[in-house]
């Protein structure tokens, strides 16, 4: 089996001390490539060296927790580099891009504004380059569809992904419909996460990419919660070598086998980021 982690931020701070060896780990277990997304303008690089060091591909983008010190320049930094590496094999995807609005400062003036504009305008940049979308998805799905369908225009469709997708039946469907993927990871191992777990059960298998978005979002054998955190329990680190696991959890909750998950996992990736085929053989 190999697997492909849709969306790790192996760029951040807490992979410094050991970044090669979790990739080593990560490729051991069976993860054969990993994803890689930007998060501001000054990550570009990072992403783009760090893709090309370990094998793996990156997407170049602005995320919605970035916008408060995101510039008009940024973005045309953000053109000018899709410009500069258009034939770069291993640039895959516009992303992380989206809204939030779940932290509070973002749902309010000037930022609530200025995140729906910086995204609009990445969509934009996306179709221009002809990429597909990695789309952070919080709380936002009706917003985020809106602008997908104005861009695209009547009858446009998209490809990518909708990472961390935690939306309803209908919100699902209509990012289906779109083109899009629904990226699943360690959240759905917590049996508390009902709907998560329900939608991760129902929808078409056709649908389906997998994640960890490590080192974030980390599956239930790692987290710890507020309390043992203030007795002195770190919160454990999540890592693309986790991704066999959780797909594991994902194929009993399908009720299939992990060879079919796997199969249609890597098929879907593909589907969603054609250029990681070329990377793939």
């Amino acid at each position: 089996m190999r697997w492909v982690d849709t969306h790790v931020h192996l760029d951040a701070p807490e992979f410094d001390a050991d970044r090669s060896a979790v990739r080593q780990k990560a490729r051991d277990a069976g993860v054969a490539h990993c994803v890689i997304p930007a998060v501001e303008r000054s990550n570009f690089d990072t992403v783009r060296t760090l893709a090309h060091a370990e094998g793996d591909s990156y997407c170049l983008g602005i995320h919605p927790l970035y916008v408060a010190g995101a510039q008009d320049v940024d973005l045309v930094a953000l053109d000018e580099a899709l410009t500069a590496h258009a034939a770069d094999p291993r640039l895959v995807a516009v992303g992380e891009i989206g809204l939030d609005y779940f932290v509070p400062a973002l749902c309010k003036s000037p930022l609530r504004e200025r995140q729906e504009a910086l995204y609009r305008q990445q969509l934009k940049l996306a179709r221009k380059h002809g990429l597909p979308v990695v789309l952070h998805v919080r709380k936002s799905s009706d917003r985020l569809l809106k602008h997908l369908r104005e861009v695209a225009g009547p009858n446009g469709r998209w490809q990518g992904i909708a990472h961390a997708f935690n939306g309803s039946e209908v919100q699902a469907a209509e990012f289906i419909k779109l083109g899009f993927k629904l990226g699943f990871g360690g959240a759905v191992t917590f049996d508390r996460a009902l709907q998560l777990r329900h939608l991760a059960k129902t929808l078409p298998l056709d649908a389906l990419v997998l994640e960890t978005d490590a080192p974030d979002i980390q599956p239930h054998w790692l987290y710890t919660t507020a309390e043992q955190r203030a007795a002195g329990h770190p919160q454990g680190r999540n890592a693309p070598a986790e991704l066999p696991r959780i797909a594991e959890c994902i194929a009993e909750i399908r009720g299939i086998s992990v060879d079919a998950l796997a199969a249609a996992a890597l098929h879907n990736s593909l589907q969603a980021l054609p250029k990681l085929g070329a990377l793939l053989v």
